[in-house]
């Protein structure tokens, strides 16, 4: 669908889900790209279905001497980085009066934090190979409230911000930055929402389109803004969500309670 013949990109939580979709896209535009995570064995997996224009880098992006060798891995190996997809992310569930700093500043660390980390070593990267366009993998839980999910809509509300900042700054580099908020998406990591009825119905009454998401749905949406087709696009926050964001965010708060002790 996106022509990215001569480009490199470099993928956070490259190995499944969103991470996958976003970097098959790429590979599928003729690009090579270096996909990242902390396992191993789901990489090695990953690179063998994309191909050989794929390639992997273990990296932990709650270290900075971890992402800066993994971009620099990347631009060792393929010459330099024009495209950029930051995906990994974790969750965090609890009432406010009861949630642990620890367990806040975890989720903070992962999704608002390591994204920042990402960005920063990819866009100098980018600096170097004269542009790019970097896509923040954000949620709908930046915009909705989800009771019991201050930590992660926190996260992603930063994580937007962060967005429009470097899109203001980097700009003058050739580079643009933007985000996308996907909303309920049959991955590994929201297997537990998808597959319980409780939170399934909860997210199909709140959706226009009401489907559960698809991880090429998002991949497709962040092909677009990696792209040169939105080469005038940057410092934008595109909600891909089956209309969620025209409604409420879902009230998890049963799906959560019966994982309590005495549920």
């Amino acid at each position: 669908m996106f022509d990215f013949t001569d480009k490199v990109g470099f993928v956070t939580a490259g190995a499944t889900g969103i991470g996958f979709a976003c970097a098959r896209t790429i590979v599928e535009g003729g690009g090579n790209v270096m996909i990242c995570a902390r396992r191993e064995e789901s990489l090695r997996e990953a690179v063998a279905e994309l191909g050989e224009s794929a390639a992997w880098v273990t990296c932990d992006v709650t270290s900075d001497a971890s992402v800066d060798h993994a971009v620099a891995a990347t631009v060792e190996r393929f010459g330099s980085i024009e495209l950029a997809v930051n995906s990994a992310g974790t969750a965090g569930a609890g009432p406010i009066l009861e949630i642990t700093t620890e367990d806040f500043e975890r989720v903070l660390d992962v999704n608002l934090t390591g994204a920042f980390r990402c960005l920063r070593a990819e866009g100098r990267a980018m600096k170097a190979a004269g542009g790019g366009s970097i896509v923040n993998i954000s949620s709908i839980a930046a915009a909705l409230t989800h009771p019991w999910m201050s930590s992660y809509c926190v996260s992603k509300a930063g994580l937007d911000m962060l967005t429009r900042c470097a899109a203001d700054e980097l700009g003058e580099f050739g580079i643009r930055v933007n985000s996308v908020l996907p909303g309920v998406v049959a991955t590994p990591m929201a297997s537990m929402l998808v597959d319980r009825d409780v939170s399934r119905r909860e997210y199909l009454r709140r959706m226009p389109i009401s489907r559960i998401g698809k991880p090429d749905d998002i991949g497709a949406a962040v092909g677009f803004l990696l792209s040169d087709a939105a080469g005038w696009v940057t410092g934008q926050s595109v909600a891909v969500d089956g209309g969620h964001t025209l409604r409420q965010g879902p009230n998890l708060v049963p799906l959560f309670d019966s994982f309590a002790p005495d549920a």
